[in-house]
């Protein structure tokens, strides 16, 4: 009988710095949360905003990128279509696909969301434009 590897248990630094990247993501969606009410939205609306304020995109691909049902897409679409920050338009290469599309006025809401969110600023102020950098570097590192 082969026997099964036994899983080893991370090492204390690399358990602390998972616990200290939960932290940071906590924080960030509670300030993102509390900046989307600021603007009469919920968090998937705003999520949503600022993707389309990036590039136009089909609902099929925003459901993809915000893990969701492409029915309840429709429905966020539909509500900031209603405030006038979203627009449905068709598909230049595929006139059968309608495309979400961010407004003037979602475009601004959209970058005064980005432009509220304090919670790294001052940290990140305390590191210097090398420390900033690195940083940078070693989470994009980790996404790949």
């Amino acid at each position: 009988m082969a026997s099964v590897p036994q899983k080893t248990r991370p090492d204390p630094l690399t358990l602390e710095v998972v616990d200290l990247i939960g932290t940071v993501v906590a924080r960030y969606h509670e300030e993102y949360e509390g900046a989307a009410a600021e603007h009469a939205l919920t968090g998937a609306q705003a999520r949503l905003l600022s993707l389309l304020s990036l590039e136009p995109l089909p609902m099929r691909r925003l459901a993809q990128k915000l893990k969701c049902e492409p029915s309840n897409v429709t429905g966020i679409v539909d509500r900031l279509e209603s405030r006038g920050l979203v627009e449905r338009r068709p598909d230049p290469g595929d006139r059968r696909v309608k495309l979400a599309a961010v407004t003037d006025e979602g475009r601004r809401v959209a970058h005064g969301l980005r432009d509220s969110l304090n919670f790294a600023r001052e940290p990140l102020a305390g590191l210097s434009p090398e420390e900033r950098l690195a940083l940078r570097d070693l989470l994009l590192r980790m996404l790949e």
